[in-house]
């Protein structure tokens, strides 16, 4: 098996000219009506699907197989079913995650310009490599990565190659970060706005998803936000925001144990048709947060859904 630091860097040479084309194909599809059913949890946001989500995984997962062989020697976890996945890794010990579309009720809705097309590395334990990028956020879109022990947020410039913006960005520090009381919270299906009360009522600043600036990712790595309160999150893009804390200095736990999180245990959303995380999940920077996040969610039902 490859090695991972050899596959994390194998995806930051390649891919974010990848996602790049992809954000590229996202714009210009959000132009036409594009919406797609399919998906019955109950939940807006979990259930909106366009056209956008399929292209732009067809195109993404193509590009992870043609690029290196390194990346058909791992897994793929994808959030819709469509592209080539019969070549890549059934067993192994790294798993390539990617979310076409962050954010496909805003996308569709036309609501903001907060979606990202996102992918990631993890192993069983923690994520090793994070690549996000926002279309519509500025003039040509915007950029995080993360590898090793650096976080870059910043402007694409596509009079460039998408590798060398990244390389020329500034990276971010827990020294240049400043601390944001600001908490996103998703997945309570009906009780999104009642649990960021109950945040804001602890002394942070809840915020429900259509209440969100742009998209979490780079809003928490710049500083803006300082976490999330996620119920049972799946596996395409929430963990993104783990590796962003915990190069951070901080963390995400499960808020009824303590215990940090890992991938070891995770089970199947039938009704959404994804993979996720058990139970509630607090993620932010700073440990006093976990420990707010960790207290106001006590008493709050494990079961995303209760019917």
């Amino acid at each position: 098996m490859a090695a991972v630091d050899e596959v994390a860097e194998a995806l930051s040479a390649h891919m974010p000219e990848v996602l790049r084309w992809a954000g590229a194909i996202a714009r210009q599809l959000r132009k036409f009506n594009i919406g797609l059913s399919g998906k019955t949890s109950g939940s807006a946001e979990t259930d909106a699907l366009t056209l956008a989500d399929l292209t732009v995984q067809e195109l993404v997962i193509s590009a992870l197989r043609d690029r290196s062989p390194l990346f058909r020697e791992c897994r793929i976890e994808a959030e819709e079913s469509n592209g080539d996945l019969g070549h890549f890794a059934t067993d192994s010990e790294l798993t390539i995650a990617l979310d076409p579309i962050d954010g496909t009720k805003q996308y569709r809705d036309h609501t903001g310009n907060g979606y990202a097309v996102m992918l990631h590395l993890r192993d069983r334990d923690t994520l090793h490599y994070s690549l996000v990028f926002v279309p519509e956020a500025g003039e040509h879109g915007t950029w995080l990565e993360a590898i090793g022990s650096q976080i870059v947020v910043g402007p694409d410039d596509p009079s460039r190659p998408a590798s060398e913006v990244l390389d020329e960005l500034t990276p971010i520090t827990q020294e240049t970060r400043p601390n944001s009381k600001k908490i996103y919270l998703i997945g309570f299906q009906q009780r999104d706005r009642e649990r960021a009360a109950a945040v804001t009522t602890a002394g942070l600043q809840g915020v429900a998803p259509d209440d969100m600036p742009g998209s979490i990712y780079p809003l928490l790595a710049s500083g803006e936000f300082g976490g999330s309160l996620i119920h049972s999150p799946n596996l395409y893009d929430f963990p993104v925001s783990l590796h962003l804390a915990r190069i951070l200095g901080g963390d995400a736990i499960w808020t009824d144990t303590g215990e940090p999180v890992h991938f070891r245990e995770t089970w199947l959303d039938d009704r959404a048709n994804m993979l996720r995380l058990p139970r509630i999940i607090a993620c932010a920077v700073e440990r006093e947060t976990l420990s707010v996040l960790k207290n106001v969610a006590q008493g709050w039902s494990p079961n995303r859904y209760d019917d």
